[in-house]
């Protein structure tokens, strides 16, 4: 175990900040738009709702918010909301995160947040990546779609697998590496299962492990 690379993978809504960022970036694309716009689609809400069906419901939610937006205006929201959530950041797991950097860990954020405003905050938290949820434009505007899957449950352990297969000197995806994955909920639950260190972020996490 100590010959294969040591990869830290950490969820970010609720385990390296305080609160959900989601529902806050698309209402800071404008709040009256996504109100009414939701409301418009309600019938399509209350039943995505009904059946939990959290991909759906992230489908609507972005259609309405960047639907027809400028690429260059929403990015720009981006960066000004990354500075924001440095705000609501955890003192606990960003000091874990600099624990691992400070060992020379591979650092990845994995994430159902949008990589538009992750990407932003993962060059001030100096990771080596970040796996989240992605808008899909035509080059000059967002069509309102997302690429592929919702970031989250099984689709968090499929990411962090493809991108480990891209990783020179990794052979075997996750099974390549000794895997810490930090998470608080079910959306983390596949991801920190794979796990050769699972930390569950729902309390106080130490800024330095007992045991490696």
């Amino acid at each position: 175990m100590a010959d294969r690379p040591v990869v830290a993978a950490f969820d970010v809504d609720g385990t390296l900040t305080r609160r959900d960022c989601v529902v806050p970036f698309l209402l800071r694309l404008g709040a009256a738009r996504l109100v009414f716009g939701l409301v418009r689609r309600a019938p399509s809400v209350i039943a995505a709702t009904a059946r939990r069906d959290r991909q759906r419901l992230k489908e609507i939610g972005t259609s309405v918010a960047v639907r027809g937006r400028s690429v260059a205006a929403v990015e720009q929201v981006a960066v000004t909301f990354a500075a924001e959530i440095e705000k609501w950041l955890r003192d606990d797991t960003v000091a874990r995160l600099a624990w691992h950097r400070r060992q020379g860990h591979t650092v990845v954020l994995v994430s159902a947040s949008y990589e538009l405003y992750l990407d932003v905050l993962g060059r001030t938290l100096d990771v080596d990546a970040v796996l989240a949820t992605r808008l899909a434009s035509d080059g000059a505007t967002f069509t309102g779609a997302l690429v592929g899957e919702n970031c989250r449950g099984p689709e968090k352990l499929r990411r962090l697998d493809e991108w480990l297969s891209t990783r020179d000197g990794v052979e075997g995806g996750r099974r390549g590496v000794v895997l810490w994955a930090y998470g608080d909920s079910v959306g983390d639950r596949e991801l920190l299962g794979a796990a050769d260190h699972p930390v569950w972020a729902t309390t106080p996490v130490s800024s330095v492990p007992s045991t490696d």
